[in-house]
């Protein structure tokens, strides 16, 4: 990968997308994690104004402090950036109060954890309505295209992502590139949404390097029948989470009414 010409690709990009839509810049999540850090500091590249929100939900300190850290790196370089704390966890502590289920405790955890997305996807519009700024995603193209890894309607909510077609391990090498800290490029990727210290590896079964070589299998028309062992398995998760997560990927189903009954 031509490291350098894609940055400068992504960032004019996000320039011209932004100048094009009448838009004075964008508002991005910060987690602590290195999706948000890359998509932060390539907008903060455009010039344009930059807004990273904090939106704490019962996170991990890790989590907290590793935000904190990349915002100070990001306005210490970029006077462009500016930054916002909004607390949620009384938000979200509130709408627990008002929901019930009787569901089993997992699928309840399960819904909670895409609430949480969703209370932010919320957060972010509310500033972006406010200020005239895009809402930039930070889904990597093995979330967003290959597992349908993230929440719809929440993290899933956004204008643009300069970071979708770009794997999950050349997000990292472009991190290095632009001077992430080494905390955010050390951390174990994580998407902080249960409240606890599982990993993305914990929650999906395979390691990112797994699945993107799962994903050009499966491009390039291999079956499972054709790996054996720890390959079999990987490549048959990868192809059940493609196939469970297709809602996340297509448009909108359309119920099209035919032009007789009009």
């Amino acid at each position: 990968m031509h490291t350098e010409k894609v940055i400068d690709h992504i960032v004019n990009w996000l320039k011209q997308y932004a100048i094009n839509a009448k838009s004075k810049g964008f508002v991005i999540g910060i987690s602590g994690g290195i999706d948000s850090a890359v998509t932060s500091m390539l907008c903060a590249k455009t010039g344009l104004d930059v807004l990273c929100i904090e939106m704490p939900i019962h996170q991990p300190e890790s989590h907290v402090s590793r935000g904190q850290e990349h915002i100070h790196h990001l306005k210490t370089n970029f006077t462009n950036v500016s930054d916002q704390l909004v607390d949620l966890t009384p938000v979200f502590e509130e709408f627990k109060t008002q929901v019930t289920s009787t569901k089993k405790q997992n699928v309840v955890d399960l819904a909670l954890a895409n609430t949480r997305a969703r209370l932010r996807m919320t957060t972010l519009y509310y500033y972006a309505g406010l200020k005239g700024l895009l809402v930039a995603g930070t889904g990597n193209k093995i979330e967003d295209f290959g597992i349908g890894f993230y929440t719809k309607y929440g993290d899933g909510g956004v204008d643009i992502n300069p970071i979708a077609d770009l794997m999950k391990t050349e997000v990292y090498t472009i991190a290095k590139a632009l001077g992430i800290v080494p905390s955010i490029i050390n951390a174990v990727p994580s998407d902080g949404l249960f409240g606890d210290d599982r990993s993305d590896e914990d929650q999906i079964g395979a390691t990112y390097p797994e699945l993107e070589w799962a994903m050009n299998m499966k491009e390039n028309g291999k079956t499972a029948d054709d790996f054996e062992g720890r390959e079999r398995t990987v490549f048959e998760l990868f192809t059940r989470l493609n196939r469970n997560n297709q809602h996340k990927m297509r448009p909108i189903p359309i119920c099209e009414i035919p032009k007789k009954f009009k």
